[in-house]
């Protein structure tokens, strides 16, 4: 069996996830390709080599520059802080090496776009990480909307919300540095506007809000010492896609209870699909035309039928996790890859995603309707 050599930038909660599914995406699947863990780099070599054992890698690193060089790699999979994407990826193109690399892809679209232009000069295939467009219900949806089994599209709603900074006394992190970009509206706002763009199109034009809740935060656990809070905890969007349908955006990371609360809902002429990920496995479906006093939503349950379940279990309704759906995104990124077909979303893709984020960003501080080519 031929094998790919992974190179892993950063083993926190996306590297984990990252490693997760590239050990398991050539058993489940059977991929052109094997994943080989050749070399984990890290912010020095004593956690670097601690989460190489631990994640079943070869080798490891404190130097990100050695593992690009390093001729073992032949895919390098980015998962830093944001702040570090641009210049780990734009090393591995010069390189003349695949890029995978988590969401956000840049700090903004303008850097995004450096990133697009350079893969694309040199003919360096690239995949990003947004995981949730892999999960079989999302793709159901977007099959549906498609087909026009619900009709015209008129309106799409969508949410990401989660609680994790609902603590004002949780530590300063490097999601809350404005250096590595926006607040909510990117860490989590760009999985909502991903999904809006996969299902429905294009979004043209919006008007955006803003709000930080806490303005400061501990620099460390248990000190007093405060640091100011420079991006959004709250976003939202009023936004019109090219289709013509309109509809609205939110994120938040203080909405309490919330820890994956990731919806949707579109609704057309002639029915309404709805996916929420604090439901992972469901889809519910209205189609208008049903008898009088027996209306109402049809739970689909991911089964076998679903795009790339069946390889995980032969029975609907026993769920998919989280990690599976990584697993799932990393079988199209290596079958990409061996087939010399593009991957998406890809960066062009992450770009325009960006560009979203950074039109409601100056929408809310101009107080005005953006169209997203402005950005």
């Amino acid at each position: 069996m031929k094998t790919i050599g992974i190179g892993l930038v950063g083993s926190g909660f996306m590297g984990r996830s990252h490693a997760h599914a590239l050990r398991a995406a050539a058993g489940v699947f059977g991929l052109p390709l094997t994943p080989s863990l050749e070399l984990l780099a890290d912010v020095n070599d004593d956690v670097a080599a601690k989460a190489a054992k631990a994640l079943g890698f070869a080798r490891s690193t404190g130097d990100w520059q050695a593992l690009i060089a390093d001729p073992a790699v032949e895919l390098v999979d980015i998962t830093a802080p944001n702040v570090f994407h641009k210049p780990i990826a734009l090393a591995a193109i010069e390189a003349g090496k695949p890029v995978y690399c988590e969401k956000p892809l840049a700090p903004n679209a303008l850097e995004a776009k450096q990133m697009v232009d350079a893969a694309e000069r040199k003919g360096v295939k690239t995949a990003v990480g947004f995981n949730y467009l892999k999960n079989p219900m999302v793709m159901l949806a977007r099959e549906i909307v498609a087909s026009g089994e619900i009709g015209e599209v008129i309106s799409f709603r969508g949410i990401h919300a989660e609680d994790y900074m609902t603590d004002p006394l949780a530590p300063f992190t490097w999601r809350l540095d404005a250096a590595g970009g926006h607040g909510v509206v990117a860490d989590l706002g760009s999985h909502i506007i991903s999904i809006a763009r996969f299902v429905v199109g294009p979004i043209e034009s919006l008007v955006g809000q803003l709000k930080t809740v806490t303005s400061r935060r501990p620099v460390a656990p248990g000190t007093t010492e405060m640091r100011a809070v420079e991006v959004d905890d709250e976003a939202r969007a009023l936004v019109r896609f090219a289709t013509g349908a309109t509809g609205s955006i939110e994120a938040s990371w203080v909405a309490a209870g919330r820890k994956m609360m990731l919806a949707f809902e579109v609704t057309g002429s002639k029915g309404t699909v709805v996916v929420d990920h604090e439901r992972f496995n469901e889809l519910h479906l209205y189609t208008t035309g049903q008898p009088h006093g027996r209306e109402g939503f049809k739970t689909i349950l991911a089964g076998p039928h679903h795009d790339s379940y069946k390889e995980f279990c032969p029975a609907p309704g026993h769920q998919l996790g989280f990690n599976d759906i990584k697993t799932i995104e990393v079988k199209a990124l290596i079958t990409a890859l061996a087939g010399g077909a593009p991957f998406q979303p890809d960066f062009r893709e992450a770009w325009e995603i960006q560009r979203v984020v950074d039109a409601i960003v100056q929408s809310a501080r101009e107080e005005r309707w953006v169209e997203v080519t402005e950005v």
